[in-house]
């Protein structure tokens, strides 16, 4: 992708145009979690060569969260894999558990553990691991499950323990969608997230494999003191190729991606989501088949309509 900058539209909304399926709980045991990982994948019911999302959830979410984004996605061609961190709601973990500390050594293991396991992941659903290309494999996440999912796709942070820097790119995985990532540490974080989440100093400049970040122009969440410029921070500090969604007044919600309805939306804007939707689609699409052009036709079929953000590409 070249460097480039245009206004999106959100007048498209992308249909569903597959019927899919969804099989949940699958439990995995992981050693050392305390509990069995639960993973739900959803997939088209047709299909062959189907491309894989790795997702992970934002703080408290589980693998039912996410239906706008995971039920497109599936609808769209892609097999989505959603397991379920220790953060999540439904272990409601007590504030002493000595899991705390540890929850982001935990997301980050678990994304690990689903694609070491996806043979096994696969199998659980009928007919459907023949029709899996187990070489097109992307992550997304929001917010934290960003975090988690740009860990995959080359970026760093300290380990708080013992100050060594925690590296677990993973060559398995071709492209990611980031929406809602955080960005740098230092002066940069409120004093409430400093003193509780002392992982949070990602470095960037190692996260070289394709993106799509997905920030809210009106996102002020309290982790940071910068406002709503801090979200940009992994598409400015990584390498290219990388795109930058910007949504005009879009918060952390992102106009209603955690879940139809949800309660947490503070932005509801269904156009909103659907721009996320078309352009994430799209973003994947042009990664995995370099004669696509579905990225291209995206941003030309919303340009110059009421726009709902801007996209800068390199």
């Amino acid at each position: 992708m070249s460097e480039a900058a245009t206004d999106i539209g959100g007048d498209h909304v992308a249909g569903i145009t597959r019927p899919i399926l969804s099989v949940a709980p699958i439990s995995l045991p992981l050693q050392g979690r305390g509990a069995p990982l639960q993973v739900r994948i959803s997939a088209p019911l047709d299909g062959a060569a189907l491309p894989v999302i790795v997702f992970s959830h934002g703080n408290g979410q589980s693998l039912y969260a996410y239906g706008p984004l995971v039920n497109h996605w599936a609808a769209q061609g892609f097999v989505v894999i959603q397991p379920t961190h220790l953060d999540s709601r439904m272990f409601g973990l007590a504030q002493d558990d000595p899991r705390r500390p540890q929850l982001w050594r935990h997301r980050e293991n678990d994304l690990v553990h689903v694609l070491d396991a996806l043979p096994t992941l696969l199998a659980a659903v009928p007919a459907l691991s023949d029709r899996v290309d187990r070489d097109r494999i992307a992550v997304a996440g929001h917010s934290w499950g960003a975090q988690a999912a740009s860990m995959l796709l080359g970026a760093r942070h300290p380990d708080p323990d013992d100050g060594s820097v925690v590296i677990i790119r993973d060559e398995r995985v071709r492209a990611g969608i980031l929406l809602t990532l955080p960005g740098t540490g230092g002066a940069n974080l409120s004093p409430f997230a400093a003193q509780r989440f002392p992982f949070m100093h990602p470095d960037f400049s190692g996260m070289t494999a394709p993106a799509l970040i997905v920030a809210g122009g009106a996102d002020k969440g309290a982790m940071t003191v910068r406002g709503p410029e801090w979200w940009r921070e992994a598409y400015d500090q990584s390498p290219g190729p990388k795109a930058l969604f910007t949504l005009h007044g879009g918060e952390h919600s992102l106009g209603g991606i955690p879940n139809y309805e949800a309660r947490e939306t503070t932005d509801e804007r269904p156009r909103r989501v659907a721009a996320i939707q078309r352009l994430s689609t799209a973003f994947l699409l042009s990664v995995f088949q370099p004669d696509d052009v579905s990225w291209r036709d995206a941003i030309a079929d919303v340009t110059g309509r009421t726009p709902e953000g801007r996209v800068e590409t390199k």
